[in-house]
Formats: C-alpha cells, structure tokens, sequence
C-alpha cells in the first residue's frame, strides 16, 4: 500500500517563554485533525510537541507536497495560533510567516519531512523532533546510522545494507543540492556534513533499492524586510530493519551527546539532549537543545504508536553528559565557541551595530 508519511510542525507560541507546548493548543489541533480523519482526508494523525514546537504527524495517500494536506497544516497553525493569542503565550504565530497560503507551506515558516512510500510486512519508522537548534544538527546522526559500520553493524554483516546509501546533501543557503555515495565517497561527504550551518542531508536512500531511508526538514530563517524571521528546529523521519538500519542503530548515535547550533536566541552552540517526552521542555538558557523519538508501527496507513524510545535509562549517560557539555559552554558567556561564529550572527543584533559602529573604524 502506497502512503504517504507527512510531519509538518511550527513554533506558534510557548508556554511559558519558550520552553513548552500549551494543551489548548494541541488539543486545537487534534480537534482540526480529527475532523480530517473522520471525512477520511487522513487515514491517520498524531499531534505531538517538543519543546515550544507543535508536530503534526498524518498519513493519507495523497503523495508529497499536496496542497490540501499542506493546506490543512497551515489551516491547523493558524488556529492554534489563534488560542495562543487568546492565552498571551509568547512569540503567538512566529513561524507563520505570512498570512497567505501559496499552495505549499514550505519557506512559509514551518519545517516539513515527508515521504511517500510502499508499506513492507512490517514497517518501523522513527521521527525524531528536535527543539532550540537547525537542520544541520542531523547530519552526524545521519551518517552515523547510515555510514559508520562503527554504529550500525548491518553495514558490515547484513547483505541489504551492505551496498550502502546515497545521501542528498542542500546547500541551504545557495539552495543548491547534490547526492553522494557511501561508502564511495566518504570522504567527500564528510567535507560537508562537518558544515552543518550551511549543509544538510535532506534524504537518505537505499543504494541496493532506490527506496527512501529518510527524510528531514531542511527550512531555514527567511528573509523579510531585510531581517532573518523564523526558526528552524527540525524534525527527522527514519525508516527501519530491512533494508535499512535496525531500530537500535538508529538510535544508537544519540548514545552519546554532541553539540549543536541553537539554544538561546538560536545564537550558541549547546549540546543535544536526548529525552523522553515528559522532559522535552527545555528551559536552561531557554535550552539546552532537546531530542525526542517517536516510535510507530505503519499499518495500512495507521499509526500504531508512539513508542516514547528516548524514555530508556540507557540514554541516561547521555543526559548527564549533556548537562555536563552545557556548564562547561555556558562558562563562555558571550565568547565563541559557545556563541556562534560572527557569519551566523548576521541574523542578530550584529549587523546593526556594526553599522552604527562603522565610521568608528579606522585603517591600521
């Protein structure tokens, strides 16, 4: 059965500052979507949150990219919106860039991963759903689950992993793409996706085949009258066993914390916490920057889950860790490397007072 998996989220207002998601909010929308479920729009919804970021996740077999799926997305944002103005939450519609739908959300503001795909015997998939940080903040992970036999032992001893993967890398900023080929070109790859503020893997698919692996959001800050608007906090979505990697490899790379641009004012590397739902809601320095993994089943279309999978001891370490990797940065204050480098904060503060400053500079 062909369906299509769509995850489509945005920031339209925390509770309280930055650090959740209000229950009016999402239950605004699990109310719009479960009207679209009952006139069988969707065959299946789920409306999840991490951090101040609402995740609507559906499948229906409309494809990618249809406008009225993507329509009743925007429709459901503005809504919630609408209940955020209602309880003064802040930044109330800050994702929504503008008030009309042009026929598709993406570079509207919110972030979008989709996939269409043919449902195996059993069909694992994981989304996972980042807040205060960027697109880039999946490239380790992506290379990880699908090119370090280090991770993922199928690369080595499985035959249906063991031709490799093919990455599509964007250049988000020349919004320029290319695909590369693991394990051919390595080496190459790792060139870019050691630059996350400026590359990242969009798709990832199977080399032995073609079919898709996984997909992520890729939407960065726009432009609007000459100022940077909008976040990025992405979302992921992973198929798994089979052809891919097994549910263990793919949440393997978080065993371990590593750091990410974001946090606050999204203006400050800060380390990546993989946590259970319950604890997706951050609030040190509006941070540091979380993880969550939704577990399901694909069954005709259906959601059999969610499986909370970061809610496991096991990555109780990797917690630590993060607290650990979070006082040693936030020692830094306002010095690199835990603010960002000068190219990044050209959406801040920085270009205006380098031009009220200007006229100060003098030659050497």
């Amino acid at each position: 059965m062909k369906v299509t998996l769509s995850v489509i989220k945005a920031d339209i207002g925390g509770w309280v500052g930055h650090s959740s998601s209000h229950p009016e909010v999402m239950g605004k929308a699990t109310e719009m979507l479960e009207v679209a479920k009952k006139r069988s729009f969707l065959i299946d919804y789920r409306v999840l949150a991490c951090g101040d970021d609402l995740q609507l996740i559906m499948t229906h077999d409309r494809g990618e990219e249809d406008e009225q799926v993507h329509k009743l997305a925007w429709d459901v944002f503005w809504a919630g919106t609408d209940v955020a103005k209602k309880l003064k939450l802040y930044g109330a519609g800050q994702d929504l860039l503008t008030d009309a739908f042009s026929g598709n959300i993406r570079g509207a503001g919110p972030g979008v991963a989709e996939m269409a795909l043919e449902e195996r015997p059993s069909e694992p998939v994981i989304i996972f759903m980042a807040d205060k940080t960027s697109a880039g903040a999946w490239n380790l992970p992506f290379y990880k689950m699908f090119a370090d036999p280090f991770n993922t032992a199928g690369l080595v001893i499985a035959e249906s992993l063991h031709k490799g993967f093919a990455f599509e890398i964007q250049d988000v900023k020349a919004h320029k793409k290319i695909t590369l080929n693991s394990p051919d070109e390595i080496y190459d790859m790792l060139m870019f996706l050691g630059a996350p503020s400026r590359y990242a893997v969009k798709r990832v698919y199977s080399r032995a085949t073609g079919a898709i692996g996984a997909v992520s959001s890729t939407e960065r800050l726009a432009e609007i009258a000459g100022r940077y608007v909008g976040k990025d906090d992405p979302v992921l979505v992973v198929r798994c066993q089979g052809d891919f990697p097994a549910v263990g490899e793919v949440l393997e790379p978080f065993g371990h914390s590593f750091i990410v641009e974001g946090w606050m004012r999204g203006s400050h590397h800060g380390p990546l916490m993989p946590v259970a739902f319950k604890d997706a809601n951050p609030s040190r320095f509006d941070g540091p920057p979380r993880v969550i993994a939704a577990g399901f089943q694909l069954a005709n279309g259906l959601l059999v889950g969610p499986r909370d999978l970061f809610d496991d001891p096991a990555f109780e370490p990797a917690r630590q860790e993060a607290n650990t990797l979070a006082s040693a940065l936030r020692r830094h204050g306002p010095f690199e490397p835990h603010r960002l480098p000068l190219e990044e904060m050209e959406y801040t503060t920085m270009a205006g007072i380098m031009k009220r400053l200007g006229q100060r500079w003098e030659p050497l």
